[in-house]
Formats: structure tokens, C-alpha cells, sequence
């Protein structure tokens, strides 16, 4: 479950919250607070909402398409850091000046759909822009399956420590998208299907895709000969997983670029291991 933080603005306020609260519980959302107010720009709409991540695109498609909406942003919703606790007073007639131990920290302290990463995690981790992200996925979702040209120009943008981690995130985000929209209405497949099934025609809307025994093959990626070392096609194995996932679950599959044109492969190579 995420929790995202919507602003909309629009030329109406009468009947707003209604109209496009029912676009919220309808995608399988929950509203858990909204303010409104009127501004230069016109009347604000803030909307709280908690709901499964894999729904989140259309949402943000349904949104953004709405024809209240003038404009939309979207981004990820933090609580705000509860007070710092008031300083014990000054120890009088002779007591312990000692500070006392810290206290434990409390369950309560990060929303129920958060778990802290490690330390080792944090340090390895590589950075997302999630504001960038969230305010460019409802854009690819408009303009699906014309996305790559918007792609590659982010790829271009992004620092070198974040191409690869970005992008897996926004093709996981996309694949999760088109999977629920095309294809989540179908039974549940052995892996091998899947791939034939769902991935094969969902990439083939992107890129020429082709599937030789289990080993799917893209020979046009857009994400090649970058100037980075290694296999940088790192949309399309996010999307692929994002695909995927939605029959066999996040731990259920693995995807791996066994090999790239970015290093002088033929075409780029796909592999999937459940």
C-alpha cells in the first residue's frame, strides 16, 4: 500500500471533492483527508489517499484526464515528524544531572505501510527523484505507448548514480499499469505462458520483441549505446518484472538482462527465473 498526496486545481469548486472522490474509491483508493481553497490559479483541491501501488497509474491517468482538472501534480505523502519531547527540568537538591536512557521507539512512529530500510540498505540504496517520478508517470500514461522518446531524454538528465534505479522504478511502475489494464482479467498462467501471453505482446506495443524458447529478444532498444558500461536497459526489465508480477507476485520472478547491444550482443536478452 502507498500513501500519495494529490493537488489538483480546477475552475469549479462546487461538486469537486464528489466527483473526483468517486474516481478514488472507484480505482480501489481511500481518501484519508482532503482541504480545499481558492487561489490565483483557481480553487486547490489537496487529496490524502492510501491504496495498492499497482493501481496508482491509473489512477493518476484517471485523475489527470478528468474533465475537472486543469491541472495535477502528485507526490508522496510523509506525515509530518511528530514534536520533539519537552526536556526534563534541571535536577535540583542533589539529584542524578545524569540524562536519562533513551527511550525506545515507539510502533506508531512511520505510517503501518512503511518499513524502515536497514542501514546497509540506505547506504547502498541509489536515489530516486520521486517528485520527478510521480509528476511524470501520469504523462506516460497519457501518451502510452509513445513513452520512449520521453525515456530516453530522462535517461539523458538523470546523474549516472540514479539511470538505473529510476528507471527499473518507472518501467515496474508502467508494466503494473498495463498489466492491470490488459491483461489482469485473464487466469492464472505458468511463467513460461506469462511471458508468452503478457510480456511478449506488451513489449511489442514499445519495441520489436521477440521470444525464442524461453529468452525474449529486443533488437531496437532505445536505452543502448549510452555511454554507460554494461546492460542499460533498465526500463524494459523494470516493466517486464511490473508485467510479470501481477500473476506471479513481487517475490515470484526474476528478470535478468543476460545480454545487451550496449555491450555488442545482437539484440538484448531477456531472461526470466521464478
Amino acid at each position: 500500500m502507498v500513501d500519495v498526496e494529490f493537488r489538483v486545481v480546477s475552475d469549479r469548486r462546487d461538486g469537486l471533492l464528489l466527483a473526483l472522490g468517486q474516481v478514488v474509491i472507484a480505482n480501489g483508493f481511500t481518501l484519508l483527508r482532503q482541504r480545499m481553497l481558492n487561489s490565483e490559479e483557481g480553487v486547490v483541491l489537496v487529496m490524502v489517499v492510501r491504496g495498492p501501488a499497482e493501481a496508482l497509474l491509473m489512477l493518476e491517468e484517471r485523475l489527470g484526464t478528468h474533465h475537472l482538472v486543469q491541472s495535477f501534480e502528485a507526490s508522496p505523502y510523509e506525515p509530518a515528524p511528530a514534536a520533539a519531547p519537552t526536556p526534563a527540568p534541571a535536577a535540583r537538591n542533589g539529584a542524578s544531572t545524569h540524562a536519562p536512557a533513551a527511550a525506545a521507539p515507539s510502533a506508531n512512529t512511520a505510517p503501518a505501510s512503511y518499513a524502515a530500510p536497514s542501514a546497509t540498505a540506505t547506504a547502498t540504496a541509489a536515489p530516486i527523484d520521486t517528485q520527478r517520478v510521480e509528476t511524470l508517470l501520469p504523462q506516460l500514461a497519457r501518451n502510452y505507448p509513445n513513452i520512449l522518446l520521453q525515456l530516453v531524454a530522462l535517461e539523458r538528465e538523470l546523474p549516472p548514480t540514479q539511470r538505473e534505479a529510476t528507471l527499473r522504478y518507472i518501467g515496474q511502475r508502467v508494466g503494473a499499469w498495463v498489466y492491470k489494464r490488459d491483461f489482469a482479467l485473464g487466469g492464472q498462467l505458468p511463467l513460461a505462458d506469462s511471458v508468452r501471453r503478457i510480456a511478449l505482446p506488451a513489449m511489442r506495443q514499445l519495441v520489436q520483441a521477440e521470444l525464442h524458447e524461453d529468452v525474449l529478444k529486443v533488437r531496437n532498444s532505445p536505452f543502448c549505446h549510452r555511454g554507460e558500461t554494461g546492460e542499460c536497459c533498465h526500463f524494459l526489465r523494470g516493466m517486464l518484472g511490473g508485467l510479470l508480477e501481477g500473476q506471479h507476485g513481487a517475490d515470484g520472478v526474476r528478470v535478468v538482462e543476460s545480454q545487451c547491444r550496449n555491450t555488442g550482443a545482437e539484440s538484448c536478452r531477456f531472461e526470466f527465473e521464478a
